[in-house]
């Protein structure tokens, strides 16, 4: 087996196994503290769309499924870790109503092929404003919260990940784009976590 061959398995399984768990850290932390402090509710419903469009465009154009397995365990983690910050925030009423949204969205990107393309370029702006949307959130309250460097972290990686595999496969310009775009700003996040993460002494003042 030729080694591009054998980085090509591992890069697609090693995101799969990475994807199977990234948001554990995030709902973990959410659950611990019984708080969303430091989450972005628009960064979260953008992410899922995001998702719902990338894995809809894959299936459209019937690419390998190992280039994009991992996209509807994503999107059952955002969802679970949507209903905790919804719960938190006094607002879990809402989660029907996103529900239907998304179901109409799921629906609408097959009614015509160049739906789903358009759908496609849009995917990076709308993933991109999911992460700028996060990072602003971090920038006006100073705190990271309960927000997950680990989660970003692994999120980064996949990014990496994702790359490689597209080049090596699909050679799709425009997620190849995406992936690109995205690591860059899931690189940035985790630094803004890092920097406005309180320390134990400074919680220790507040109390």
């Amino acid at each position: 087996m030729e080694l591009p061959t054998e980085l090509l398995v591992f890069a697609n399984w090693s995101t799969l196994v990475v994807c199977m768990v990234l948001k554990f850290p995030q709902i973990l932390s959410v659950m611990a503290a019984k708080s969303a402090e430091g989450l972005s509710l628009g960064s979260v419903l953008l992410e899922v769309t995001g998702f719902l469009v990338f894995l809809r465009y894959h299936m459209y154009y019937e690419y390998p499924i190992e280039t994009y397995l991992e996209y509807p365990i994503l999107i059952a983690q955002d969802a679970v870790l949507l209903l905790f910050i919804l719960h938190y925030s006094g607002t879990v009423r809402s989660a029907l109503t996103y529900t239907g949204m998304f179901f109409g969205l799921w629906n609408t990107l097959v009614l015509k092929k160049w739906i789903i393309d358009i759908a496609l370029n849009l995917c990076t702006l709308i993933s991109a404003s999911s992460k700028f949307l996060q990072l602003q959130h971090l920038w006006r309250t100073q705190d990271s919260g309960q927000a997950s460097a680990l989660t970003w972290g692994m999120a980064t990686y996949t990014c990496i990940t994702r790359i490689f595999t597209t080049v090596m496969t699909t050679g799709d310009i425009a997620v190849l784009v995406r992936f690109i775009v995205m690591f860059i700003l899931n690189c940035w996040v985790v630094l803004a976590i890092l920097k406005y993460r309180k320390k134990p002494a400074d919680e220790k003042k507040e109390d």
